[in-house]
């Protein structure tokens, strides 16, 4: 079944690595909330009639800042415009200074059941080589704040590759994250945009990324230690205890369709894409003043969607259904390039067990790398 995102575009401040949408100015909130409102009825239709929402994720920005209020009244027009299915998951980001005692048992009376708390570090330099708005301790504290309130459906995030003398400090941050007990941990390597603090400080010179050998010893250690804790690896950077995956994450990967509202947000009806504005007084006078969704389809050629399920297939552990991509995208890379496949298998890099193609633990580390390989190795009119 389809799921519902919505973009939360606000943040306390600007983390240093951070290129998504947001402002750091709360003043339209209050408007963007009444505008969320209006596209969710505006849009009621994009995934078709009679349609059944399984997941339901406010993602961001901080949607820790919406006050209980306000989200009610998003759930309540959630539910005038949609079926929302029983045990739906539905997920809210949370930043942890956000969640004081107070705030999570406003959220407890409220229909979020799942947690996803940007935790990042536990180790204050580089909270604030980040530019967190929480300290070290806060990191452990909200987690546990958040048990003690009933939520027990949680997931943190985790930040590697972050410059160090050498690999302590990751390995400290997993093991605070293992005690911690919690069921689900998403971990991403620090990545370096330019439009953001450290990729202008990179630019100047005053700021330098570690090489790609540290950051590779780094990702090793993380699968070492979530398969010796008991949390399996479902996609390069999800780790989860058995059966407690993310289910509006997993349907990204599968391609399944969803709605995006809000300023920035993706849709995907199953064949195309659309791409709402960017900016918030634009969405914001758009949506209330001429209700309308100022958003851009994307036409998905056949190639496109073949690219994407290889892009989305390859990061999971179930694989890349090779029999799929050949009979019902079009695309038959066994066929055409063996050659290649062959040479993933024999690096150890890839196995291909029933027509799946799967990355190993090495290839995971290449798999930006094989995927533009393959993408250039499908036949052009593909």
């Amino acid at each position: 079944m389809p799921g519902l995102y919505l973009h939360i575009p606000f943040c306390k401040q600007a983390c240093s690595y951070c290129d998504f949408h947001f402002s750091t100015s709360l003043a339209l909130k209050s408007r963007l909330v009444d505008a969320l409102v209006q596209e969710i009825a505006l849009r009621q239709n994009y995934l078709g009639p009679h349609v059944v929402l399984d997941t339901i994720y406010f993602g961001g920005g901080t949607p820790s800042l919406l006050t209980a209020s306000e989200l009610e009244v998003i759930f309540a027009a959630i539910h005038r415009h949609f079926a929302v299915a029983p045990g739906a998951e539905i997920t809210l980001e949370a930043n942890p200074d956000d969640l004081t005692g107070p705030k999570l048992t406003e959220l407890a009376a409220t229909a979020v059941n799942r947690l996803s708390i940007g935790l990042q570090s536990f180790y204050e330099p580089h909270l604030r080589l980040m530019n967190r708005a929480h300290t070290a301790p806060e990191s452990a504290a909200a987690v546990r704040r958040a048990q003690d309130a009933g939520f027990e459906n949680l997931s943190i995030d985790l930040i590697y590759g972050v410059p160090a003398p050498g690999h302590h400090i990751w390995e400290a941050d997993l093991a605070n994250a293992f005690a911690l007990g919690v069921p689900h941990v998403s971990a991403y390597a620090l990545t370096i945009e330019p439009d953001t603090l450290l990729g202008r400080r990179q630019g100047k010179g005053t700021f330098a990324a570690p090489p790609d050998e540290f950051v590779a010893v780094q990702f090793e250690l993380l699968l070492a230690q979530m398969r010796a804790h008991g949390y399996g690896q479902y996609e390069i950077s999800n780790f989860c205890r058995p059966g407690r995956e993310s289910r509006h994450n997993g349907n990204y990967w599968r391609g399944v369709p969803y709605l995006g509202v809000g300023p920035s947000a993706h849709s995907f009806d199953g064949q195309n894409r659309q791409f709402t504005v960017a900016n918030n007084p634009q969405y914001v006078a758009a949506v209330l003043e001429r209700g309308e969704v100022p958003a851009t389809v994307e036409e998905l050629t056949a190639r496109d969607r073949a690219n994407e399920y290889l892009l989305t297939t390859l990061r999971t552990a179930r694989g890349c259904d090779l029999a799929h991509l050949r009979d019902a995208l079009g695309l038959d890379l066994a066929g055409a390039h063996p050659a290649y496949l062959a040479t993933l298998t024999a690096q150890g890099w890839a196995t291909i067990q029933q027509e799946v193609l799967t990355l190993t633990d090495a290839g995971k580390l290449l798999a930006d790398q094989i995927t533009l390989e393959l993408f250039q190795a499908a036949p052009a009119g593909a």
